[in-house]
């Protein structure tokens, strides 16, 4: 039978392919733009014919019609490996749970410890040789359909094809059924307008990178500045290597800076595991042989990060407590995201020669009372942990750029109180010599 022949025969209508699925069974929507929208939506119309089903995913920008048609989570239960601004806002509605994770063992998580009914996700159409195109989710979606029981594709037309190191690809033959239908254009989330305090942070870093350095700018804004910032530099031949494919890294290729030139592990590539952003984006990475995808097992493992001479990584965090327990993923017990990958880079640049991982973050914010409130706070009372302060290396605000590694108690109080906002360095420094970690020094 031929692969068109195949593929005919596995055709199928959204509501004829869901019919599969059954009550009390685990149903995986992969990741961001694999999302399969058309068969979510066929699924939601079985509400009432299905109980308990368990549905994960992870950064996925909704609508989710299996989560928004079921508000009391009789008929299906959502669960997240990483939060979208969306899968935040479905957990404050009690509609998400978040599912701990380190982004470089998903895939294992799969192969040892989860069972897969039914997998369903969103990919490129199916090429000559039978082949389907993984696309922007290919950093964790092999393994994921691997271990599914059933797996159900649905072609979307508007997904760019990018080239991989291997599994981003699946082969009409390993698959149950395939549907198609038109899809709308593809999210797109544009950067956002730095602020004064975020230009500030990442003045701060720039002159910690030199040229040849490999890259990793992690989710959210502050990132994105960063990659601005390099874009205007001086800095030459810089190289990617990210658990995510952002619009940073199209603004460096427009600026003539992203050469992969320089890099010690696969020069001339510039590797990544996911990709969502502006269609720019998605256009520069489609078909693009500078551009390779692959597994996050492998791009997140800190012994791949750490072949690369002068890595660094770029991310946020939410707070820091004057021990260096760094949180990113929580706001007290307000689940926010998730680990991604962060800990993956923070391990990964440390064994790096020339390696230097930045957790950045504004000294403070606002609340909706209207209330300043320090991101530099004594201890966490419930905030979850997402690098240990063994792990801590560089924190960043508008104030400055400190270097936790090695160093004691004491100096790491005296080290963040000096980058947080003046309005609480006092009362911070009570709080550190009621914590036993202040040693008396005139650095106020």
């Amino acid at each position: 039978m031929s692969v068109l022949e195949q593929y005919l025969s596995k055709l199928r209508t959204p509501d004829e392919a869901v019919k599969v699925v059954k009550s009390g069974d685990w149903v995986d929507y992969t990741t961001n733009v694999g999302f399969p929208a058309l068969l979510d939506a066929a699924l939601a119309k079985r509400r009432d014919e299905l109980t308990d089903v368990k549905i994960r995913g992870n950064l996925l920008f909704g609508p989710i019609q299996t989560v928004e048609c079921d508000p009391l989570r009789e008929h299906f239960v959502y669960n997240s490996w990483h939060c979208s601004a969306y899968e935040r806002k479905l957990c404050d509605r009690g509609l998400c749970n978040y599912i701990p994770m380190v982004f470089r063992n998903l895939e294992a998580y799969y192969r040892h410890f989860i069972d897969v009914n039914v997998a369903m996700m969103c990919v490129t159409p199916m090429d000559k040789h039978g082949y389907f195109n993984l696309s922007c989710a290919t950093g964790v979606a092999k393994g994921i359909l691997d271990d599914a029981d059933i797996v159900i594709l649905e072609v979307n037309e508007n997904l760019p094809h990018i080239y991989g190191m291997y599994d981003e690809n699946i082969h009409i033959s390993e698959v149950d059924f395939v549907v198609e239908g038109p899809h709308d254009p593809l999210p797109e989330f544009p950067v956002e307008t730095p602020t004064e305090e975020d230009i500030r942070i990442a003045g701060h870093i720039i002159p910690y990178i030199v040229d040849g350095a490999s890259i990793q700018l992690g989710i959210g804004g502050m990132p994105d500045v960063v990659g601005a910032q390099l874009a205007q530099s001086d800095l030459k031949d810089l190289g990617m290597h990210t658990e995510l494919c952002s619009d940073a890294y199209y603004t460096l290729h427009k600026a003539g800076k992203l050469t992969n030139a320089r890099k010690a592990s696969l020069p001339g590539k510039g590797v990544t595991g996911i990709v969502f952003g502006s269609r720019e984006l998605y256009d520069w990475v489609d078909r693009n042989p500078s551009v390779m995808i692959a597994p996050l097992e492998y791009v997140n493992a800190p012994a791949t990060i750490a072949q690369l001479d002068n890595m660094i990584s770029i991310n946020s965090c939410i707070a820091v407590d004057l021990y260096g327990q760094i949180c990113a993923e929580s706001a007290g017990l307000r689940h926010i995201s998730g680990t991604g990958g962060q800990l993956d880079y923070v391990t990964g640049t440390a064994m790096a020669r020339g390696g230097k991982s930045f957790l950045c973050m504004t000294s403070c914010f606002v609340d909706k009372n209207g209330v300043r409130e320090s991101r530099i706070l004594p201890h966490f009372e419930g905030d979850i942990v997402t690098a240990p302060r063994s792990q801590a290396h560089f924190i960043v605000t508008e104030y400055g750029a400190v270097n936790l590694a090695g160093r004691s108690t004491w100096e790491r109080a005296e080290m963040l109180i000096s980058i947080a906002h003046p309005e609480f360095r006092e009362d911070l420094i009570r709080a550190a010599e009621q914590q036993r970690i202040w040693r008396a020094s005139n650095k106020r």
